[in-house]
């Protein structure tokens, strides 16, 4: 599996560097050798009794052709392009009933003979293609049918013990082929001499080897614990993953110096290299399985870890994960080697039908019984990382929405590694054996990429804390974060080959991803949008660059004032987007005439669904043109009044007064009343309203508001202030001081300073200024007046007497005489009870 993935990322970067594309040719290809090809290819399809390697071959070998007629699609490509432009500078064909000059006829059906006979070697590259296409299509149908029948074949059940013998069988054939390669090669000379000839080299060898084997990952965790206890938090968390890299490493140097050692002493023939070369991969996935259980479930305390768990389960989980190591090392270059070997040599012995159907079976029932003793285990092994996985659940509090969107997924992981750990050895127990191995093994795998690629994201983010100098939480800001998906993309490839998808598969589709889509006519590809968004990123580089320029340097210089220069930044904005999305989309080669009917679909939907955002932009340009308001200016919408910070495309920011931001929609300062309190001067009136007692001497109060106005500064002397005497209120005689300030923005500061004038100036001439006063009416003060007395109220009067006696006079209490109320006077006893509360008829 490690090979393989080496061969995906080589795959992957040779298809993401252009220079490795191939040359498009000028020259026409030879049909009649394709012609060859593609019939005895598709007589092969046809036929399906070829295998699977013959398949991969015919059909490499057809899609390098498809390559080469793709690429003669384009011949002719510039004069046909020149002569389409001659054609059409002819203007329209004449239509019916209509004529034309005889010369233009004459050349335009010159032209379209030359077009016809340029266009028809492409035509025929393109139909060519197309046939190749289908080929490689069917190609690969007849194979993922293969790998179908494969996935769903029914073999014997490994519980049954009649099958049991048929895995000895297979053993004992690739046992007794290593025994009998062995005694081959110990029985000459040769071994011995180039021992003797080697030794220094092998004891040196196997040496190092067994001192990285042994001793390396113990330097190491050493050299991260001096390094922890001398370093800060962000500089020892990524010289903790630097170092842990030795962990890795080293043991993989000393397994690598060890198989170099054995080869080196001459003992080996083929078969036991090849059984020495897997069981090194076998070693290396356990190493790996290690080192990355140390980092996924760490020992200290100290380091991050993508779970919340204990320190038991921590153990826990570094034991599941060597584990799967082991049994992945076991399954994986082992297993596949068993099977290749087992195949071989057992096939070699096979003579007749007879014997080679016998053979199939032992095959099916051997192998099954081998494999089914590593599915029970894996499943429970899963089972216990599942229940590991829940209870990081348990422990997780999920405060942020973030938080919870991974423990979601974390869920559904534990839940599916559950079921594949339950439903894997049932399907392996019945004898679907290939079925439960494509669903224990991949999902196996896919875990261990998953938790490389969070390794992996822990190490950029610490990584960027430690080089930005940031706080422990920008481990969490867009740069990490972005970094994590980059990885997770660049983890997809990987996590297809696991699940079976082949290399092939991949090329077809990193090739029609790199084709495009047609979308209305226009073919859209990841070159074309890459040109333009470069272009469009630098035509909007250029439009930042000059709006800073003239706000800095040239419009500061001018007299035009603060509103219209950004409204002149602004409109260039708009303008230079424009004309940066018009060069982006020109020169990626994107056709919008034949978007033409796409866009007047949209446009249906953008004028239903989009009517109030056009209408805000529509009306951020109408107040960026007639500017009724600008940038600084005092303005009053509704019940929200401010400055105005900045005019945008949707919207505009009023900062108010106590500091806080309102966003106003531009439609409603184009539709809406707008009271502008600084458009073109900063000019404005000031009406201070007083009100002085009654009595007061109104001539005076007039003059001494009149002198109060003009000891202002910033009350203009032209116009004059004055005062009017408005009329008489319920407590006051109300006046209304009124002057024009020359800076409207002081106005409250102004007023400030003229009420506090106003009333010392009143205190010196001992005018009152008054408050709101309240008459209290009380009914039969005579009750109270017995009562306070001492006597007992006066007995009630019958009814008919209370209906003929007159009303009882009322007194006036006044503001002074409140709180002191003479005894028995103020309250009347109208309701006849005797109580002398009125009947609670105080109003």
């Amino acid at each position: 599996m490690i090979w393989r993935l080496a061969r995906l990322w080589v795959l992957m970067l040779a298809l993401a560097l252009p220079g490795l594309a191939l040359a498009q040719t000028t020259d026409a290809p030879d049909y009649a050798a394709w012609d060859k090809v593609a019939a005895a290819a598709e007589n092969t399809v046809q036929d399906g009794t070829a295998d699977s390697a013959s398949l991969d071959a015919l059909r490499t070998k057809v899609d390098g052709w498809r390559k080469t007629l793709t690429a003669a699609e384009d011949i002719n490509a510039s004069q046909i392009a020149t002569l389409k432009a001659q054609i059409e500078a002819l203007g329209p064909a004449p239509k019916e009933g209509e004529t034309e000059d005889q010369a233009i006829t004459s050349r335009r059906k010159t032209l379209q003979d030359q077009l016809s006979q340029l266009q028809a070697p492409g035509l025929r590259a393109s139909e060519a293609a197309s046939r190749a296409d289908v080929i490689v299509a069917n190609i690969d149908k007849l194979v993922r049918a293969r790998q179908t029948d494969k996935l769903l074949r029914l073999t014997p059940s490994p519980l049954n013990p009649v099958n049991w013998p048929e895995a000895l069988a297979i053993t004992g054939s690739l046992t007794g082929a290593l025994s009998g390669e062995m005694y081959d090669t110990l029985s000459t000379n040769t071994p011995y001499a180039t021992m003797r000839d080697n030794a220094p080299v092998i004891v040196g060898l196997l040496f190092v080897a067994l001192l990285l084997l042994v001793r390396g990952r113990h330097w190491i965790e050493r050299l991260a614990g001096f390094l922890e206890k001398r370093l800060a938090l962000r500089a020892r968390r990524v010289i903790d993953a630097l170092v842990s890299l030795g962990q890795l490493f080293l043991p993989l140097a000393g397994l690598a110096l060890l198989i170099l050692a054995l080869r080196q002493t001459a003992l080996l023939g083929p078969l036991w290299l090849e059984l020495v070369n897997v069981l090194g991969a076998t070693a290396s996935v356990i190493i790996t399985a290690v080192w990355l259980a140390g980092r996924v479930f760490p020992k200290s305390e100290q380091q991050e870890s993508p779970f919340n768990l204990t320190t038991e389960r921590r153990r826990e989980g570094r034991v599941l994960t060597i584990l799967f190591g082991l049994l992945v090392g076991l399954q994986g270059p082992l297993g596949d080697w068993i099977v290749t070997q087992g195949e071989r040599v057992l096939t070699g012995a096979a003579k007749t039908s007879d014997q080679t159907e016998a053979l199939a079976r032992t095959l099916d029932a051997g192998f099954g019984v081998m494999a089914f003793p590593l599915q029970v285990l894996a499943g429970i092994l899963l089972y216990r990382l599942g229940r590991l996985l829940r209870r990081h659940l348990r422990n997780e509090k999920s405060d942020t929405e973030e938080k919870a969107f991974r423990d979601r997924i974390v869920g559904a992981i534990g839940n599916l590694v559950i079921a594949v750990a339950m439903i894997g050895p049932v399907l392996g127990a019945i004898g679907y054996v290939n079925a439960a191995n494509a669903l224990i093994w991949p999902l196996t795998l896919t875990l261990g990429l998953i938790a490389l690629v969070l390794v992996i994201q822990q190490f950029s983010a610490d990584l960027y804390v430690f080089v930005m100098r940031r706080e422990d939480d920008a481990r969490e800001s867009l740069i990490p974060v972005l970094f994590g998906f980059v990885l997770g993309a660049l983890a997809l490839p990987v996590a297809a080959l696991i699940w079976g998808a082949r290399v092939d598969d991949l090329k077809e589709l990193w090739g029609k991803f790199q084709s495009g889509a047609t979308l209305g006519g226009v073919t859209i590809s990841p070159g074309v949008f890459v040109t333009f968004l470069v272009i469009f990123l630098i035509g909007l580089s250029v439009t930042r660059l000059v709006q800073g320029a003239l706000r800095t340097s040239l419009l500061p210089k001018t007299n035009i004032d603060k509103g219209g220069q950004s409204a002149i930044i602004s409109g260039l904005g708009y303008i230079g987007i424009f004309l940066a999305a018009v060069i982006a989309i020109s020169s990626a080669g994107i056709d919008l005439s034949s978007l033409a009917i796409v866009a007047g679909a949209l446009s249906v939907g953008v004028g239903f669904g989009l009517q109030t955002i056009v209408q805000n932009f529509v009306s951020g340009i109408i107040l960026l043109i007639e500017r009724p308001i600008s940038e600084g200016d005092w303005i009053e919408v509704g019940s929200q009044q401010g400055i105005v910070k900045a005019i945008t495309v949707r919207s505009t920011r009023i900062v108010t007064f106590d500091r806080s931001e309102v966003i106003v929609p531009n439609a409603d300062l184009i539709s809406g009343q707008v009271t502008n309190w600084t458009r073109g001067n900063v000019t404005g009136r000031l009406i201070v309203p007083v009100g002085v007692a009654y009595g007061s001497d109104t001539r005076k109060v007039e003059k001494i508001l009149l002198e109060v106005a003009e000891n202002q500064a910033l009350i203009m002397m032209n116009p004059e202030p004055y005062v009017l005497f408005t009329g008489f209120g319920a407590s006051s005689l109300d006046f209304e001081l009124r002057v024009i300030l020359s800076d409207v923005n002081f106005s409250l500061r102004v007023m400030s300073e003229m009420n506090h004038e106003i009333n010392a100036r009143f205190a010196e001439a001992g005018i009152e200024v008054p408050f709101p006063q309240s008459d209290l009416w009380l009914r039969n003060p005579e009750v109270l007046r017995d009562v306070g007395r001492g006597e007992p109220p006066a007995a009630p009067a019958d009814k008919a007497e209370l209906q003929a006696a007159p009303a009882a006079p009322t007194q006036t209490v006044t503001r002074a005489d409140m709180g002191k109320p003479t005894p028995g006077e103020g309250i009347e006893d109208f309701d006849g009870d005797g109580d002398g509360d009125g009947g609670g008829g105080a109003r």
